[in-house]
């Protein structure tokens, strides 16, 4: 069998239809239609049957998708393990990063890189919840990802290689000058009655709301909902609410103005509040040399922050 017809039926596998594996390889629907009616023979047996207006996987096309993966890794395989006797991680790396891992862990993976000749790293935000960001890595590379705690069991279902980079603290953010602003540390009692400016729903950061109005045995009053943090930081620094910000990237350059300080940020004391961030990869991209160069400095650089910044409680 043909590998190219067979990375073919993987990414059907991977995206679910003919229309979306068109759009992912650069060719017409006709044309990969061709091709997996020509794997189809090739295989002596069906792969495909009709599901309403598109097709599905048989348990023999599932079977040979899954046979198509291990292809994959051990081709990708044997090409590092030729760059390896070059010395030479050299090529493209696509990453897809959440807006807020991008501003932490980039600036110094990109100066790390800079003496990596050969090799460019291509980067780019996205920015859903955390069940869509396995759906990335049929795209990109390397996905920077967050969730709330452990890798959802919907990122193992997809045979992903996990690499866990950094635990990041969720810090309570006051305006200056707020009566809380001055103590070491906040609880939940203490943010009764409190204006929130929450995430969408979905967000993980809502999940530790929830965890302070379950603590605390009172609702949280939630005003705005953005899942960009620099506009939650700037509703908080003008004093129109408090917020769940990520310590590592919260509280600092940005202002609203010249006139308004930085916000506060306190962390949690009583409960548990973080998030963790990863790195996501199909398995066979991961085997690219050049694609564990990258991730080698994204782990890097995930060690040097946490490093320089001690866990407060």
């Amino acid at each position: 069998m043909d590998v190219r017809r067979l990375e073919l039926l993987r990414e059907l596998a991977e995206r679910g239809s003919i229309t979306e594996v068109a759009r992912a390889t650069h060719r017409t629907p006709s044309a990969v239609s061709q091709q997996l009616r020509v794997l189809e023979r090739e295989a002596g047996l069906p792969l495909t049957e009709k599901a309403g207006r598109g097709i599905v996987l048989t348990d023999a096309g599932r079977a040979l998708a899954r046979s198509a993966t291990d292809v994959a890794i051990a081709l990708e395989r044997a090409d590092a393990l030729w760059d390896e006797f070059r010395h030479d991680p050299t090529g493209e790396v696509s990453l897809a990063t959440f807006p807020t891992g991008g501003q932490m862990l980039l600036p110094g993976v990109l100066h790390r890189l800079a003496g990596q000749s050969g090799l460019t790293l291509h980067a780019s935000d996205r920015d859903p919840v955390s069940e869509g960001f396995p759906d990335l890595t049929n795209d990109f590379d390397i996905v920077v990802a967050h969730a709330p705690s452990r890798p959802p069991s919907l990122w193992y279902g997809r045979g992903l290689s996990i690499v866990h980079l950094i635990t990041e603290p969720l810090d309570v953010a006051l305006p200056p000058g707020h009566p809380l602003a001055d103590q070491a540390s906040v609880s939940p009692s203490d943010l009764i009655g409190e204006q929130w400016i929450g995430v969408p729903w979905g967000y993980p950061f809502e999940r530790t709301l929830y965890d302070i109005s379950a603590a605390a045995g009172a609702p949280v009053n939630i005003v705005q909902r953005f899942a960009d943090t620099r506009v939650t930081e700037a509703l908080v620094s003008s004093g129109l609410g408090v917020a769940i910000l990520p310590r590592y990237t919260a509280g600092g350059a940005y202002l609203t103005s010249d006139s308004l300080p930085r916000v506060a940020l306190k962390p949690l004391s009583g409960m548990r509040a973080e998030r963790h961030i990863y790195a996501l990869m199909r398995p066979d991209r991961a085997e690219r040399l050049a694609v564990r160069t990258i991730a080698d400095l994204l782990r890097a650089e995930a060690d040097a922050i946490r490093e320089a910044n001690p866990t407060r409680s």
